[in-house]
């Protein structure tokens, strides 16, 4: 219960969303990551990907694909190139 309080606490503090909320964005994307479909593991939930600039929620991402996203600024173009890049590479 003290977890799920304190959870609860940084999840509406930091995104403005409740535990209910994530329940219900996680169910949504049938209990996996966003982008490459990876369960949440045992040690780990996971991440709330949000806009940076707006604050606003996107989705629920697995560690991997949230620091991606983050270290390609966010930027759909970059990611685009990436996929080219991996692409005409294989």
């Amino acid at each position: 219960m003290p977890y799920e309080k304190n959870r609860n606490k940084i999840l509406k503090s930091r995104y403005g969303i409740t535990l209910e909320d994530y329940a219900l964005m996680l169910a949504e994307q049938g209990g996996v990551c966003a982008i490459c479909g990876a369960p949440p593991s045992e040690a780990r939930v996971l991440d709330v990907d949000h806009c940076h600039e707006s604050g606003t929620v996107r989705g629920l991402l697995c560690r991997s694909c949230n620091l991606c996203l983050g270290r390609m600024q966010d930027n759909p173009d970059i990611l685009r190139r990436a996929a080219d890049y991996l692409e005409a590479n294989w």
